[in-house]
């Protein structure tokens, strides 16, 4: 039970710097007598209208350049995409990008790029989204799940380092939340063994770690830009790449395999010529999609900016709640903060955290649950040779998350409504 102690002795509001306060008041505290009755008991519910956990920030800038892209024709595949490719490189400080229809087909067109085999091993965490692990399995490679860090609840180094193998040939890390992992100590691992490291980085385009850009230190680093994101166009996603060789190929079997610049003819420049030199797949981008991504770049650095006040915010309106736990940052890195998510004090509680969410959402506040451990779905208990238990922090983590609201579109009175519901649910189930 090593790991669960880790767990429970480095809550996520100790040990890691919080962000500056940006707060102009204090948010009132609900007093501390009767507690004020919960909406499913009857009482006036936080707020008169749903909060979501997220909205996408669309304005007119999106919808100026989408329709100039759908009157010029070229609503596929072109240049648009193109551009958003190397913008997003240069954003996340890589040499090389490649635009495509989501971070899952990043991280796939990676590991066939990087020629992954049936048999292979490749080590990712317990505590992600499925993609990581179906990607793994797309190749015919063995997932080898590990542990997370008690208070990032990004991959353990050391856990990487125990599961090594001579079969391993490939890691891939999760930035959790918009967390950095430890990418020095996960590359040092795997530069002496020769094996590349495919960070999802899904959540944490902006972040950055010890001044480096995440998408500049991993041999690739896929992005997303589903509606959620930090940056959203829908559905995209990109993988970035300081190895030209790679990024070709990665360009090469995101559409169907066709040699290079196959999109390029439909141009007045290109040819109807093409040859498929490889089994590849359809994960190509849109001109359509990736022109709402450009706008959404010229926003970008301000959405980032929100993001760190509402989560400064969240701070000043929950940092003195003992039932929760708070979400924060090591020092030298930048949180990318695409979640917000706090963990439950149970010990402090009379009710579960399904409980504790269900009155949340009477409460009228949306939330989440990131995420559930890998080896807990159905497929995976088949396929997978790990059982309850196996993965204490993840597993811990996992009965105690809940994600709250977080984006840009938030007004600082939404987060004091958070906060307000939290505290209320809190209060309730006091022990």
């Amino acid at each position: 039970m090593k790991g669960l102690e880790a767990a429970r002795s480095l809550p996520y509001n100790r040990g890691v710097s919080r962000p500056p306060s940006s707060r102009p008041h204090p948010t009132p505290a609900i007093p501390s007598s009767a507690p004020e009755p919960l909406a499913t008991a009857g009482g006036a519910p936080v707020r008169a209208t749903y909060l979501p956990l997220a909205a996408p920030w669309i304005g007119e800038r999106e919808k100026q350049l989408v329709m100039e892209t759908l009157e010029s024709g070229w609503i596929t595949t072109g240049p648009k995409a193109q551009e958003f490719a190397r913008r997003i490189a240069d954003l996340a400080g890589a040499r090389h990008g490649v635009a495509v229809n989501s971070a899952t087909g990043a991280l796939h067109v990676a590991l066939a790029a990087l020629g992954i085999q049936p048999g292979d091993e490749v080590i990712t965490s317990a505590y992600t989204f499925v993609a990581c692990v179906n990607v793994i399995e797309h190749v015919g490679a063995v997932p080898v799940l590990v542990d997370v860090e008690p208070d990032t609840l990004c991959i353990d180094p050391l856990a990487i380092e125990r599961a090594l193998t001579p079969r391993t040939r490939a890691i891939m890390p999760v930035d959790y939340a918009g967390h950095p992992c430890e990418l020095d100590r996960i590359m040092g691992l795997a530069a002496g063994r020769g094996i590349p490291v495919v960070e999802d980085a899904a959540h944490a385009l902006g972040a950055m770690d010890r001044g480096r850009p995440i998408g500049s230190i991993a041999t690739v680093t896929a992005f997303s830009f589903y509606a959620t994101k930090n940056l959203t166009m829908g559905e995209g996603g990109a993988a970035v790449t300081n190895d030209a060789a790679l990024a070709e190929r990665m360009s090469l079997l995101s559409l169907h395999g066709m040699n290079r610049d196959a999109w390029k003819r439909y141009t007045d420049t290109g040819s109807w010529y093409y040859e498929v030199v490889a089994p590849g797949f359809k994960y190509n981008l849109s001109d359509v999609l990736a022109t709402i991504g450009l706008a959404q770049l010229e926003r970008f650095e301000g959405f980032q900016r929100r993001r760190a006040e509402l989560v400064a915010r969240y701070h000043e309106g929950l940092a003195d709640l003992a039932e929760v736990r708070l979400p924060g940052a090591r020092p030298g890195v930048t949180h990318a903060w695409h979640l917000f998510p706090i963990a439950l004090e149970l010990e402090r509680l009379t009710c579960d955290r399904a409980r504790f969410v269900q009155e949340l959402r009477a409460e009228n506040i949306g939330t989440s649950v990131h995420f559930i451990p890998i080896h807990y779905h159905p497929h995976f208990r088949e396929s997978l040779p790990y059982h309850e238990g196996d993965f204490p922090v993840a597993e811990h983590a996992y009965w105690r998350a809940v994600t709250l609201p977080l984006f840009p579109r938030m007004s600082d009175r939404d987060v004091d409504d958070v906060c307000a519901a939290v505290r209320k649910v809190a209060a309730h189930f006091r022990r």
